[in-house]
């Protein structure tokens, strides 16, 4: 049987599809790597934007760290690190809080307002990766120009990044435990090697 395709709601969005998309795509794939990827590419097409970002909690708990993105430049992703201590709109994202700043040109929470100035970034929404309670990183959404983001889209990118700090930790999860298969079949080989 064929899927109808879905009219979008008001506003042109349709957040049911697009929300399937980014789940389709958790889905398919246990590599960290390539799930970020996707995720940033789906939320940059179904929410008609400049760009998306996905950056986690370094190990050191001082960095976010860039885990991808979709429609940033090579200039403005090696801008530098985004120190929590140095950012104001990250440090409130990682308390739990949905943050839309209309204007990071002139904004002082925004780190790099140069270098966003530079790359045509305006508006942008951070959004906190959470697990159960444990927040992982932000989901950063751009846009070329002011933007506000209206409830609707505030909770279709709730639900994605929800969806996606799921996929992040089962992945993580997965990758622990292939290390750990791989450690006992390299330790049984050895015991069967005496």
């Amino acid at each position: 049987m064929a899927r109808k395709k879905k009219e979008p709601a008001a506003g042109g969005i349709d957040y049911f599809s697009a929300l399937y998309d980014v789940a389709k795509v958790i889905n398919a794939s246990l590599d960290p790597a390539r799930v970020l990827e996707e995720i940033a590419r789906c939320v940059t097409a179904a929410m008609d934007v400049k760009a998306c970002s996905l950056r986690l909690i370094g190990s050191r708990g001082t960095t976010l760290e860039l885990g991808a993105s979709y429609g940033l430049s090579g200039d403005y992703l090696d801008k530098g690190p985004v120190i929590i201590a140095e950012s104001k709109v990250d440090q409130k994202a990682l308390k739990g809080k949905t943050i839309w700043m209309k204007d990071v040109q002139t904004d002082d929470d925004f780190q790099y307002k140069q270098k966003a100035k530079a790359e045509g970034i305006a508006s942008v929404l951070v959004l906190p990766l959470t697990v159960e309670k444990t927040i992982i990183g932000v989901l950063r959404v751009y846009t070329a120009d002011v933007r506000e983001f209206t409830d609707r889209d505030i909770k279709f990118l709730e639900a994605v990044s929800n969806l996606s700090a799921i996929a992040i930790d089962n992945a993580r999860h997965h990758e622990r435990l292939k290390i750990r298969c791989d450690l006992m079949a390299e330790h049984k080989y050895r015991i069967d090697d005496l």
